[in-house]
Order: structure tokens, then C-alpha cells, then sequence
């Protein structure tokens, strides 16, 4: 998600924050905050909503201190008026909503993060969506190799020519420099493995070598180590080509943060969250019927 993306979505659920002055508490409604996490019905949200509610539950939060079902009159198109069931929401009651849903979606993907961060910094809501864009494709890489792995030993290959084939890819994609010889190069640990420090759009490259290499493995059943390798290089081959023409070379690109640890800090990062979580204001004499 680019910049002036997540800032025209910050300013659109900045117009829809509301604060309590006496408490100097922030609250959304949930009808206002529906169209933004990309629902057009109520019944679908108020589903989500529900969710989040048995989430507060089970973390042992007090559920009425972040979800409140108030009531709000709205007008229909005849002019007449009709009340209609809301919610407020607390931030760690927007959050865990946001945390229900499919983080594949942008909306939810900034609705996750712009909830999280409490200091209100865009910095850092940036940073976040940058840490859930690389763990999606991560999670769409190891996903897409276990598939290549299936394909594979159902064709008579074992592990061992699994490994040698998806180092072959990485040559080619890497112009030359094996899986090895990148690790040594990025200074990751032997142990490790290489996709987990490197950037957003290197794993999405080579996500989309190997899924070409699936598909034309099951399309065309190939058979045999050598055929299965050479269409793997041709894929790589491919990908580095492509991203050449934009004048990227894969094994210049800098080391990302190792993901497990950035994983480990939003982690710690949830458990402060939902201890310093601000609660809803008392309830006032005017609050049903707004």
C-alpha cells in the first residue's frame, strides 16, 4: 500500500473519530466504521462485531468497557425517521473487529494497524502495513513451495531433489549466487531460512516463479528431476528478467528485519495494547438518540 493511499485512509477515519471531552477518550460508531473496513450490509459487520466481543471476552476483558449498543435515529428516504441499533467502540474494540477480518483486504490490513498504533503516527502505521504486507507473501511463498514439494514427490522426487531444484531457482533468480552464497551475503545463519530476511518484493518474485513452475508442472505433467529443474531455472530466469527491465537485481536489494523477530515485537506490541486499553466513557443521559 503506497503512502498517499494509507494517508487519504488515515484522513477517512480521522473525519469519523469521536471524542468524549470529559473522559478525553476516542470512540468510533460502528455504522460509521462499517463502509471503511469494506462491508455494504450491517448484518455482515454486526456479525464481525459479535466476533470481536467474544474475542474481549475470552482475553478477560470487560466487554461493556469497549463495545456500548446504542441507539441512533436515522432518516429514510420519505423524510421520516427510525431508530436503528449502533455500537461505540473503543480503539482495542476497533481493533480486535479489524483483527476478525481478512487481512488480505486493504481496508482491513490498515484498519489493523491504524487501531494498533496508539501514538497516532502515520510512521509507524506504515511500518506495520510494511511488516503484514511481508508476512502475507511470506505466508503465499511457503505456501505455493509446500504445493511444489506435493507436485514434486508425487513424480518420484524426494526431499533431497526438492532441495536441489529450488536452489537451482535461486541461482537463476539471483543471477548466479546460490541459496548458500546469498545467506552469506545478506548475513543470515545457516540455520535460517533465506525468505525470512528478505524484502516484500523479493519473496513476491520468487512466489511467482515458483508458482509458475506448479503450474506448468501440473498443466503439462512433467516428470523427472531434470525437467522439473530446468522449467523451475526458466521461470526464475524469467522473473529476473522482468524485474531487470526495471533495473532491479534481486541479490543487491539490502536485508530485511528478520521477520520472526518483527513478528515477536507486534506481539509484545498487542499485550501492551490490550493492557493500556482506554475504556468508554460513563454513560450519559443524551447518549440514545443521537
Amino acid at each position: 500500500m503506497d503512502r498517499r493511499k494509507i494517508q487519504q485512509m488515515w484522513k477517512q477515519y480521522d473525519t469519523i473519530l469521536h471524542i468524549d471531552e470529559a473522559a478525553g477518550v476516542e470512540f468510533w460508531y460502528a455504522r460509521e466504521l462499517m463502509i471503511l473496513f469494506g462491508y455494504e450490509r450491517w448484518e455482515n459487520f454486526n456479525r464481525a462485531v459479535c466476533r470481536a466481543m467474544d474475542s474481549c471476552r475470552t482475553s478477560g476483558m470487560e466487554v461493556s468497557n469497549h463495545f456500548r449498543e446504542v441507539t441512533k435515529m436515522v432518516k429514510l428516504g420519505s423524510g421520516a425517521r427510525r431508530a436503528v441499533r449502533d455500537y461505540m467502540l473503543t480503539r482495542y474494540a476497533c481493533y480486535l473487529i479489524a483483527q476478525n477480518g481478512d487481512s488480505n483486504k486493504e481496508e482491513i490490513a490498515f484498519a489493523q494497524s491504524y487501531f494498533a498504533v496508539q501514538t497516532r503516527k502515520q510512521e509507524l502505521v506504515e511500518e506495520r502495513i510494511e511488516l503484514m504486507e511481508r508476512r502475507a507473501a511470506r505466508g503465499r511463498l511457503k505456501e505455493s513451495e509446500k504445493r511444489l514439494s506435493q507436485n514434486i514427490y508425487e513424480r518420484g522426487i524426494d526431499d533431497a531433489g526438492f532441495g536441489r531444484i529450488r536452489s537451482k531457482g535461486d541461482m537463476a533468480l539471483f543471477g548466479g549466487y546460490s541459496t548458500q552464497e546469498m545467506k552469506k551475503r545478506l548475513g543470515v545463519k545457516e540455520t535460517r531460512p533465506l525468505a525470512d530476511f528478505l524484502p516484500t518484493l523479493t519473496i513476491a518474485a520468487k512466489n511467482l516463479a515458483t508458482e509458475m513452475t506448479n503450474y506448468n508442472v501440473e498443466e503439462k505433467d512433467l516428470r523427472g528431476e531434470m525437467a522439473i529443474t530446468g522449467e523451475h531455472i526458466q521461470n526464475n530466469s524469467s522473473v529476473r528478467d522482468m524485474l531487470g527491465q526495471r533495473g532491479i537485481k534481486p541479490e543487491d536489494l539490502p536485508p530485511s528485519e528478520d521477520i520472526k523477530r518483527l513478528e515477536r515485537r507486534v506481539r509484545v506490541q498487542e499485550k501492551k495494547m490490550a493492557q493500556r486499553a482506554e475504556q468508554l466513557p460513563k454513560i450519559h443521559n443524551n447518549e440514545n438518540g443521537q
